[in-house]
This record gives C-alpha cells, structure tokens and sequence, in this order.
C-alpha cells in the first residue's frame, strides 16, 4: 500500500506523522519534492529505527518555498511524468510538500502528484482558528479527484467541537491524535506508533 501523507498547511506536521507511519507500518518513506533544508528525510531517518528505507528525492530544490517557486529560482522544472515511484515490496509512505493545491509547476498541483501515484490519502489537521474551513476544503479536493481518504490525523492542542464537525460532516475516521508533546523523539513516535497501527487495518 502507498500511503500519501498531505496536510491543510506547511507545518501541520507531516513530518511526524510521516515517521510514526513508517514506524507502525514498518514502511518506507520518500518525500519526492523537497524544497529546502533542512530535509525532512534526514528528520524521519532520527525518528525511526534502523529498519525503515529511506528513499532520495526526485527533486532535492534550495530554497525553503513553494515547489514551483524554488524550482524556478534552481533553474528547472518540476515534471510529474519524470518522478518514478519507488519499487517496494513493503508499505511506502510518501511525503507531500505543502497542502494538496500548492503548485508544482504552472499546471499541476501535489493532488496530482497523489493521483499519479494511485497512492491512498492520510490527512494530517492542526486545530488552528479556520482549520475546519481549511481541512473541509481541503477534503472535498481529494473527493473531486476520487483520492481514497484513509482518515485524519489531529495534531496539536485538541479542539474536541472542531474535531467533532470535522469528522461528522466529512464521515472520515480519525485515526489518530497527536498531542502538543514538549519533544518529539523515537520513544515518542513508537508509542504513537503503536496507537495508530490498530486503527490503518481494523
């Protein structure tokens, strides 16, 4: 299974979530576009074990923006055509840049990026003031585009009442609630890890 972890902003935290997938899942991981250091492959690679792939990207871009814009600024353009997905024979977990309409190049989206790969969506939340409007939005753009949602992961403060009309009005699971953890580290992402596990395959 390829499982695609995109988010409703840059620093919802995929990163994390990312790394607790692979430590649950025993998966993979690639983050086909980074934009940026330093690299979030380098931060998964400190929060699992030694048996977790990582991947290298298809496109390793300098400036911290969005994909298109540090493309341009490093002299090439992002084709999705030219990115090849990684030959696995466990799970991979993908990392996206951004949330699903941040801009590849002039026409094509990290959406696309998900339907290219035939990949299944997690969808990670923080609970900031609009983040109903912006997970919403950002659900019914992965519906448009027939992307198989797998659920949601809350991350950060709770917000029990924008939880809960998320998760009504969208009839997506939750799989997952991360707390505001003073730090995140291994221990931390095991016991994660090991909370999320049951709920991906029950």
């Amino acid at each position: 299974m390829n499982y695609f972890v995109t988010a409703i902003d840059t620093d919802s935290g995929k990163t994390v979530v990312s790394a607790i997938l692979c430590e649950a899942l025993q998966a993979s991981y690639w983050k086909p576009i980074q934009a940026g250091f330093p690299r979030d492959a380098d931060a998964v690679k400190e929060l699992v074990g030694p048996s977790i792939t990582i991947h290298p990207e298809a496109y390793l871009l300098n400036t911290p923006a969005s994909p298109h814009a540090s493309a341009k600024l490093d002299g090439v353009e992002i084709q999705i055509e030219k990115i090849k997905i990684p030959q696995e024979t466990k799970d991979l977990v993908i990392e996206g840049a951004g949330g699903v309409l941040v801009p590849l190049n002039d026409k094509e989206f990290v959406v696309d990026l998900i339907s290219a790969f035939g990949a299944t969506a997690i969808l990670v939340a923080d609970l900031y003031l609009g983040s109903i409007n912006h997970t919403l939005l950002t659900i019914e753009t992965l519906k448009t585009r027939k992307i198989k949602i797998a659920g949601i992961i809350f991350n950060g403060v709770s917000n029990p009442e924008s939880e809960r009309i998320i998760l009504s009005y969208s009839s997506l699971p939750c799989l997952l609630r991360i707390k505001k953890e003073d730090t995140i580290d291994q221990t931390v992402v095991r016991a994660y890890a090991a909370e999320i596990k049951k709920n991906l395959h029950g």
